[in-house]
């Protein structure tokens, strides 16, 4: 027969409250007794009721994860990240993929309602005044992941994406590169498209390239749209040395297609990317990026989450967390 927490405080000799004490806030059970009661759960292997411990703290001790394309290697890192929070912090975690469908996404969130979940985190998504009214309504917290709110006071935590883009252009500029393009995420469906293209600007204005700033074409999110933007730019302007790509898998795709126009990477034209995705080392040539702490966002939003659960604020409300140029093989100088 499966042990009970009665099991467990007859065994440590301590009431059933002091053993639901030690499951839930240790700090508040005295050394001695907290020693006894989790030697009692060893030997038993005594496993909590989660449905019944959400009934006695009204809570479900579930958090919610709302991404845009469950297959992007970035929200691997991401989910990584946030089930290992979770699991220190005693969370389940229910993921629900959107690929940014607003009816899809309003039904997660009904979905997420319906299941009880304590908390919520948006990930690299546009925050529409839909969707942030329909949490409000159904009295969700949530946190932004890998996105933030202009209009709205919602805790986040992302990396500066102006200030990376900018690092990523003026890195190619300051390998000699006059002719400097882009490929972006289309604007309105990205909310880390619009700063990333303004990092871009600011990085050529500066150094006098303003000529370059309409070198641009855009993506929706995946490889083989890069690619044909990658077909586009270099139709439009051949002259191009250089490419800042907003997302690794941009740049694979960029690199992909000017490999198969014989045109050599880096030795005609130098490519950077945007992430560091797992795969950003092991591609050929290897991505010179701009590295996000994926893992670390992820971790950071579970973290940030269970902060606004259990005091009813955030100590810092919208979070910046450090990116870094890594430099590989896809990018020399000019």
């Amino acid at each position: 027969m499966k042990p009970t927490i009665r099991d467990v405080a007859r065994m440590a000799e301590v009431s059933i409250s002091t053993v639901s004490r030690v499951m839930n806030a240790p700090n508040s059970v005295v050394e001695s007794k907290r020693n006894r009661v989790m030697e009692a759960v060893e030997r038993l292997r005594y496993q909590p009721n989660s449905f019944a411990r959400g009934l006695i703290y009204k809570k479900s001790f579930t958090l919610g994860l709302l991404i845009p394309d469950i297959e992007n290697l970035y929200f691997a890192g991401v989910i990584r990240g946030m089930q290992d929070a979770c699991i220190k912090l005693g969370y389940s975690l229910m993921i629900c993929n959107t690929d940014r469908d607003k009816e899809r996404l309003l039904s997660y969130i009904d979905n997420f309602h319906e299941k009880q979940v304590d908390g919520i985190v948006f990930a690299s998504d546009v925050l529409y005044p839909e969707y942030h009214d329909k949490l409000v309504g159904c009295r969700i917290p949530f946190v932004l992941v890998s996105s933030h709110s202009d209009e709205f006071d919602i805790p986040s935590v992302e990396v500066d994406d102006e200030e990376a883009a900018y690092d990523a252009v003026k890195f190619l500029i300051d390998l000699g590169h006059k002719d400097i393009g882009m490929i972006g995420f289309n604007h309105d469906n990205s909310v880390s498209g619009p700063p990333r293209y303004e990092g871009f600007v600011r990085a050529l204005t500066e150094s006098g390239l303003q000529q370059n700033i309409m070198k641009s074409k855009y993506a929706s999110h995946r490889f083989e749209h890069a690619y044909q933007a990658a077909h586009e730019l270099f139709t439009d302007y051949p002259e191009l040395t250089a490419v800042f790509c907003v997302a690794d898998e941009f740049a694979m795709g960029t690199i992909s297609y000017l490999k198969d126009r014989n045109i050599l990477v880096p030795g005609q034209v130098s490519v950077i990317g945007f992430d560091n995705l797992r795969m950003s080392s092991m591609f050929i040539p290897k991505l010179t990026t701009i590295a996000q702490p994926i893992y670390e966002l992820g971790y950071r939003a579970a973290e940030k989450l269970h902060e606004l659960l259990t005091t009813g604020e955030v100590q810092v409300l919208n979070e910046k967390m450090e990116h870094k140029l890594i430099v590989r093989e896809s990018t020399r100088e000019k």
